[in-house]
């Protein structure tokens, strides 16, 4: 019985760790330094997946929580304050909170069925791939590509399959947004061979 309540004890304490939101780019944050309100200000995470905050400079954003980031944040600003800072993140908008919202998402390359995907729900890079089939036999896994138009310039983020399904980095499968072009190149003929 003791076995029992210790296993069911594990895995509800793993679900509760799962729940926790992991911040991806894309995810706009409102940050609050209540020592200096001067520094209080929303940011972006950008697609790299790093911030950048006056007096702490560009730190990793994606894949912590808001709690670990107000963590980093306040080891960054406390060297320019005597008294303990306290640092407050808080989740404004994710790239996902738009359902109902019409978005065109291509994809393009060694998948099965390339084209445009409109969907209404939010999508990440891995529900894309899905729509479109899934890959094909000659599809680069670890070198799939999102196209993103950012101000007006065209930012490419990397995105590796076999390291996002096996769990080694989850982060990296951001949800898409309007326009973006998921890039699937097809992997060398020889390569892996030798």
């Amino acid at each position: 019985m003791r076995v029992f309540l210790a296993i069911v004890f594990f895995y509800a304490m793993v679900a509760q760790v799962a729940a926790i939101y992991r911040l991806q780019p894309g995810d706009r944050l409102s940050v609050s330094v209540w020592q200096d309100p001067k520094l209080n200000q929303e940011v972006v995470i950008a697609p790299d997946g790093r911030i950048s905050f006056p007096l702490a400079g560009h730190l990793r954003a994606a894949g912590q929580s808001t709690e670990q980031l107000e963590s980093s944040l306040r080891r960054r600003l406390q060297t320019n304050y005597k008294e303990k800072l306290n640092v407050t993140v808080m989740l404004l908008r994710g790239p996902g909170d738009e359902t109902g919202r019409e978005r065109h998402i291509y994809v393009t390359g060694e998948v099965t069925n390339s084209g445009l995907y409109t969907v209404t729900r939010p999508t990440t890079v891995l529900q894309a791939l899905s729509l479109a089939g899934g890959l094909d036999v000659y599809a680069a896994k670890t070198r799939i590509v999102i196209q993103r138009k950012e101000n007006g310039e065209d930012v490419l983020i990397r995105f590796n399959y076999r390291a996002a399904v096996n769990g080694r980095d989850p982060w990296s499968n951001i949800y898409l947004r309007d326009g973006d072009v998921v890039i699937v190149p097809e992997r060398g003929l020889l390569k892996g061979l030798f």
